[in-house]
């Protein structure tokens, strides 16, 4: 599992479809690291804090959210 810096850097970031462009609450995931689903706060961004998630947390996160 990716737990520094120097592990996430070849983390490739995508911002909410949700995001706008007024400064709205976001998020920012990387579904391109094996096993793991980095997602951190948009407005923060590079250097803010990361949380690092299981892909199969990560499904079922996003599976309670659509319901």
């Amino acid at each position: 599992m990716a737990t520094s810096d120097r592990e996430l850097s070849s983390a490739l970031w995508h911002k909410s479809s949700y995001s706008n462009g007024s400064g709205g609450d976001c998020v920012e995931v990387a579904a391109n690291l094996p096993g793991i689903v980095p997602v951190r706060d948009s407005k923060r961004g590079q250097g803010g804090p990361v949380i690092l998630l299981t892909t199969t947390a990560w499904s079922a996160f996003v599976a309670d959210v659509k319901r």
